[in-house]
């Protein structure tokens, strides 16, 4: 599983035309998943970005997770994060995971966020969603967890 995860000080997720998720200050998190990933590295990733401090305290340094600011996470799926682009210059999505496989990860992964007491919006999974947010920093990281470790 990869994820990038932006600070924001607020974003939304639109989907056919209606909000279907938007939260204040916190992260909006994209979420790639490739059919070799397991619950494990859900879960794994779901404890990383919980606890990510990457919020400043009073003191201007990065020390506080979203939790600590009381935050929220957007989730949105994004089978584009494993693009192939290495040949040509129409990426091949190969690798990303078949959307029933994807989309319990992706689940899995929002209620581990839930479950360490961070509010979570998502998108709507399989269809075409525009997502707004304004990054903070900006703060911008990837990880990846592959057999329930982070890379």
């Amino acid at each position: 599983m990869r994820v990038v995860v932006q600070r924001v000080t607020g974003a939304s997720v639109t989907s056919e035309g209606s909000t279907v998720g938007a939260i204040g200050h916190g992260m909006v998190v994209l979420i790639g998943v490739t059919e070799a990933d397991g619950e494990a590295d859900a879960v794994t990733l779901a404890d990383k970005v919980a606890g990510l401090r990457i919020f400043s305290d009073e003191a201007g340094k990065m020390n506080l997770s979203v939790a600590d600011v009381q935050g929220s996470i957007l989730a949105v799926s994004q089978f584009t994060l494993y693009g192939d682009a290495r040949r040509g210059r129409r990426p091949s999505f190969s690798a990303a995971a078949d959307p029933d496989h994807a989309e319990r990860l992706i689940g899995l992964f929002c209620s581990e966020l839930a479950g360490r007491g961070v509010p979570v919006e998502t998108g709507r999974f399989r269809t075409s969603m525009q997502v707004s947010l304004t990054n903070d920093g900006p703060v911008t990281l990837i990880l990846e967890a592959q057999a329930g470790q982070v890379l």
